[in-house]
């Protein structure tokens, strides 16, 4: 009997939920749920509905940025979810991320892409660790990179 396929979800451990979710989001391209029930109008920041929600479930202040979600707003990605944990990071990354930000690109035009969305993240918060060059036929490139909470990730 065949096991049908799962759907996954990323987790991160993090310090800051809200801050790190809302960089994620906005390197992905994905979007903030609005909370459970609650229908979040056009141009409404779907984190402020949460706070208002939080607070009506009677959710202490400093419990409020315990947990945080983006998902992707057409369906194809996993969801993130990030967690707030006391410890600080203390080693590399045993998993991480590739965000495939130059697909179908070889070369320099794959380069510059990549270079391209390397400035657009550091703009957001994140450290760029290491370019990559192409060595094919087995790495067409790629630029290693630390998010805000030192999580290391690809641009690939």
């Amino acid at each position: 009997m065949a096991l049908e396929t799962r759907t996954i979800q990323v987790t991160f451990d993090a310090r800051d939920p809200r801050a790190l979710s809302t960089f994620w989001r906005d390197v992905l391209g994905y979007v903030h749920p609005a909370p459970p029930g609650i229908e979040v109008p056009e141009g409404t920041e779907p984190l402020d509905a949460w706070e208002i929600f939080l607070e009506k479930a009677g959710v202490p202040p400093e419990k409020r940025n315990d947990a945080s979600a983006i998902e992707d707003p057409v369906g194809v990605g996993p969801r993130v979810f990030f967690q707030r944990v006391p410890e600080p990071k203390t080693a590399k990354n045993k998993v991480h991320l590739d965000v495939r930000a130059a697909p179908g690109l070889t070369g320099e035009e794959r380069m510059a892409a990549l270079e391209a969305e390397c400035d657009r993240a550091v703009a957001l918060g994140a450290t760029r660790v290491q370019r990559f060059e192409p060595e094919p036929p087995m790495s067409h490139g790629f630029i290693v990179m630390h998010d805000p909470e030192g999580n290391e990730w690809c641009l690939d």
